[in-house]
């Protein structure tokens, strides 16, 4: 289609004269066309003079400018190195006329502008380099290459930065490259050699396109981005460039490669040295820092060039200045630095389209997206016109009234109606920008006189050692108190805040995030003030915070099946190192356990619910964990022998219900099915290789490492408890659960479970289980058992008191096991406890009446427990886990007061005693 058929708008002349002089060197224009070449000239002097010295080739490149671009890309392909530099400005004067007549006209959207001005700047440079890199190696001065190499660059490779990077060239912009070469294809000894010829070439890259002849420019080059450029030579090898960034590099560094693209050269060596740099650039916990450092580049950019002050629209500088397109591009860049490392989506490079993914994943609200998106374009827009009248490197409107007059005519509006709208959009992104990056915290007078000699020893605390971290805390410090005030109990808030604070290792990153989102605090508050168990934590691992702002807190529970993926999908991010992986599993575990803990305070869920989620959770990390673990450990010891091993969750962990401080259940179940040893470098006999295998899985599940500490696990449920090993031959279980086990044993099965490892065995597992529990049972011996088991249990220990929900008669445990009972009673393999009070209905070894009070008890001392282990690892005195968490346990339970949940709970536990005694005294009543 050709470019009269496409305009949507017309420039209209400042000066008619000039307009008619270059309509007279392209006569045989007609319509708009006209109109576009006599507003266009009439009012840029330098736009005048490219369509005058293009006059030829202006009319026929009318005709399909697409085409006509693409031609003098690839025309320029074909010129010799000694006659680039001229054809070089004759592509950048046709490249640069088209650009401007197709922005002017509305034939082209500014992405197409920005991106045909890159890939011309791609272009340009790619030849230059591989020009002078082309010179270099016939005269013999780069080390072992030869002609065939100049394809590459010899290895060296321009990053483009900034908005060329990002393919958003403005019109008159200049170019920012990095230049690096790859040591790694030069002999040690010819080291020096290569880099002096890398650097003679990236010289004569830049005078080719910078030096101003009587053709003109191509485009100027600043190479003063590479690392600490006042020392360095103007090319570096990539190993130099990567030590620099990882120990010295800065947050504006690392938000500059957010835009980085390899753009002539070696491409493929500079995408290596791009993903060599991701965990610099992107950083695996949310960095809230990065906020406080680009505003503080904000604030000495605004007092460098003297831009601060109020928006006054003559000498404003619109990329720079307030309300700017740097403002918008700080305010994108640090929400992709703080969240992208978690999240590769965010990971784009371009602004606006950057801008619409943070508000697809939450981080930025999508109508402020849309508006600074709107706002970005349009501000590009009005640069490119001010540049466009002299093909000046400025962004700074005009101050006098004939200049701002000249950028009304490119635009083809009103005067006054254009200057609101400026003004409209600059206030705009400022105050959206502003609020972002220096929220005011200021909240009035607090209602409530605190304690001050508690506040006053927070400065002696080590989160708060730093300057920064000060800084940043005072400024949160009034907004904190001032919702502490208003708390049912603030001195007890303010001493459980304090608890936290005193434990917190560090306080920037915790502090900025605080800063950043202000909601925080209402959740710290209300955690602190409600859990003190959970704010201890906290202030341990304050990375879980993370997780609340991450996008997706507050939905659905994923399930086991979808927990399982996103672990296991993390763990393969992390490459081949093993202790990484470990570490990311606890800190993807422990993000989502703190979800759960904060859902459950906050009445988003049950406690039933809870108590399933901690086990889909630790069902979950199991999974994702055991390949991983059988993997490093076959890279010693060769793949497993036989058919593999599997991994069966007892007890709670079987029965899928834990609570927040519930170690696992396990038992390993292998079958070498013949083969006596593995085949690897170190070979081990089938029984040594599972046993430490075993040991190797529970080490990466208990072992404290800088995350922490997974679970706790125990595996006494094993056939011969302690004393046996650590890891059970298939049929070694079977076995001994056919003809050894005791009746506990088998009670302890009908809440048994396969949890992870070889699919194959762990159906096998599972379809015994399932045979074993549905033989015929010996009634009078399991009730015998039974009511020995409860005897030494009681004998060996006692309830710590009323609010002891677990141990004890008539309590959870004691429950448990009369559910267990009836289950292996009535052959059943349900595996919860309903699921065995309704087989002992149904067998009539108990009532229906019974079986609602036996189940109405089992859920309130399930809420007491698990309400318990998220509040305090004591019990529930008042002393210990104060109003809040009190008020927390009665609405969960339903109650009025503490008063009467001690006597509801008193009554349950005779009830459920009384119950419990009679069954087991009375032979079921089948039939």
């Amino acid at each position: 289609m050709n470019f009269a058929d496409r305009i949507t708008r017309l420039p209209t002349a400042f000066d008619a004269n000039l307009g008619n002089d270059a309509l007279a060197s392209v006569p045989d224009l007609t319509g708009d066309l006209v109109k576009l070449i006599k507003g266009t000239a009439g009012s840029s002097p330098y736009l005048k003079s490219l369509i005058e010295k293009e006059k030829a080739w202006l009319p026929t490149a009318f005709d399909d400018p697409e085409a006509a671009l693409q031609r003098v890309f690839s025309d320029l392909a074909e010129v010799a190195p000694d006659r680039l530099a001229d054809a070089l400005r004759q592509g950048k004067r046709r490249v640069a006329l088209m650009t401007a007549l197709a922005d002017l006209a509305g034939v082209w959207q500014l992405e197409q502008v920005t991106g045909e001005l890159t890939d011309f700047a791609d272009l340009a440079s790619d030849l230059a380099l591989k020009a002078a890199i082309g010179n270099e190696i016939r005269r013999k001065k780069l080390p072992g290459q030869t002609e065939d190499d100049v394809a590459t660059a010899g290895g060296m490779v321009t990053l483009a930065m900034g908005k060329m990077g990002a393919h958003e060239l403005n019109y008159s912009s200049d170019i920012d490259l990095i230049c690096l070469f790859d040591e790694t294809r030069f002999d040690p000894d010819d080291f020096y050699d290569a880099r002096a010829s890398f650097v003679r070439a990236t010289r004569k890259m830049s005078a080719m396109l910078n030096d101003l002849t009587g053709e003109g420019y191509v485009f100027r080059t600043d190479l003063r981005l590479r690392p600490d450029p006042a020392v360095t030579p103007v090319c570096l090898a990539m190993e130099a460039a990567e030590r620099y960034y990882e120990s010295l590099g800065r947050t504006w560094e690392r938000a500059a490669y957010i835009k980085a693209r390899p753009s002539a050269g070696d491409l493929e060596a500079g995408a290596r040295f791009l993903t060599a740099l991701t965990p610099f650039v992107w950083r695996k916990h949310l960095d809230f820092t990065a906020i406080q450092d680009a505003h503080d580049m904000r604030l000495r950019i605004r007092e460098h060039k003297g831009l601060g002050g109020d928006i006054t629209l003559a000498g404003h500088n619109m990329k720079l200045g307030r309300g700017g397109i740097r403002e918008i591009e700080f305010f994108t860049q640090t929400r992709q630095l703080i969240s992208g490392g978690r999240d590769p989506y965010l990971r784009d490079n371009r602004t606006v389209p950057a801008l619409a993914k943070l508000a697809e994943k939450g981080w930025v609200p999508p109508e402020t997206a849309e508006i600074l998106g709107n706002h970005y374009r349009a501000h590009r827009e009005v640069e490119h016109r001010i540049q466009m009248v002299n093909d000046a490197q400025t962004h700074d409107m005009p101050k006098s009234a004939d200049g701002m007059q000249r950028i009304a005519c490119l635009m083809g509006r009103d005067l006054d109606e254009m200057k609101k709208n400026i003004s409209h959009r600059l206030t705009e992104v400022h105050e959206l920008t502003e609020g972002f990056f220096a929220p005011d915290a200021g909240v009035g007078e607090k209602a409530h006189e605190f304690d001050t000699d508690v506040i006053e020893r927070w400065q002696t605390y080590p989160a708060l050692r730093s300057e920064r971290a000060v800084k940043i805390f005072n400024r949160l410090k009034p907004e904190i108190l001032d919702r502490l005030s208003h708390t049912a109990h603030p001195n007890q808030a303010l001493l459980a805040l304090d608890g936290f604070l005193s434990g917190l290792p560090a306080g920037v990153q915790l502090f900025s995030l605080f800063d950043a989102n202000t909601q925080l605090i209402d959740l710290l508050v209300d955690i602190v003030g409600t859990a003190p168990a959970l704010g201890r934590h906290l202030s341990r691992n304050s990375g879980v915070f993370d997780a609340v702002i991450g996008g997706s807190f507050f939905t659905d529970w994923p399930n086991q099946d979808g927990l399982q993926q996103d672990l296991t999908d993390a763990l393969a991010r992390e490459g081949d190192d093993y202790e990484d992986k470990l570490d990311t599993a606890r800190r993807w575990a422990k993000e989502w356990h703190f979800r759960v803990g904060v859902h459950h305070l906050r009445g988003l869920i049950s406690a039933r619910e809870a108590g399933a989620h901690y086990a889909d959770l630790a069902s979950a990390s199991l999974a994702a964990l055991w390949p991983v673990v059988v993997e490093k450990f076959a890279e010693k010891h060769g793949e497993m022998p036989g058919r593999g091993a599997m991994v069966l969750g007892m007890g709670s962990m079987g029965a899928g219900h834990l609570n927040a401080a519930s170690d696992l259940d396990l038992i390993v179940i292998y079958d070498a099915d013949g083969v006596d040893f593995s085949e690897g470098r170190r070979p081990l006999a089938s029984r040594a290789y599972y046993a430490r295998l075993t040991q190797a899985m529970v080490t990466a599940v208990t072992a404290q490492t800088a995350q922490g500490r997974l679970y706790e696990v125990d595996m006494r449920l094993r056939p011969s408890g302690s004393q046996g090993p650590v890891a059970t031959s298939m049929a070694s279980f079977k076995e001994y659960q056919k003809n050894e086990a005791w009746t506990w044993e088998h009670l302890a099965l009908t809440r048994a479970r396969p949890i992870a490892g070889t699919a194959e065995l762990m159906e096998e597992v599972e379809a015994f289980r399932q045979e074993v529990l549905s033989k015929p049972a010996d009634e009078a011996k399991i009730r015998g058992d039974v009511s020995e088991m409860r005897d030494r249990i009681a004998a060996a220990k006692s309830p710590t008191g009323i609010w002891d929900a677990k141990i004890g008669p008539g309590r959870l445990q004691d429950i448990e096991l009369l559910s267990q009972a009836a289950a292996l009673l009535a052959g059943t393999s349900g595996r919860s406890v309903a699921d065995g009070l309704d087989a002992g209905v149904a067998i009539g070894w108990f009532s229906a009446a019974d079986r609602i009070a036996l189940g109405d008890a089992y859920d309130l001392f399930w809420k007491v427990q698990v309400v318990s282990k998220l509040l305090s690892e004591q019990d529930l005195s008042a002393d210990v886990i104060g109003e809040g968490g009190a008020a927390f346990v009665l609405r969960e339970t339903g109650t009025k007061t503490m008063a009467d949940l001690a006597d509801l709970l008193g009554t349950a536990v005779e009830q459920v005693g009384s119950c419990i005694q009679s069954a087991l005294t009375r032979a079921p009543q089948k039939g």
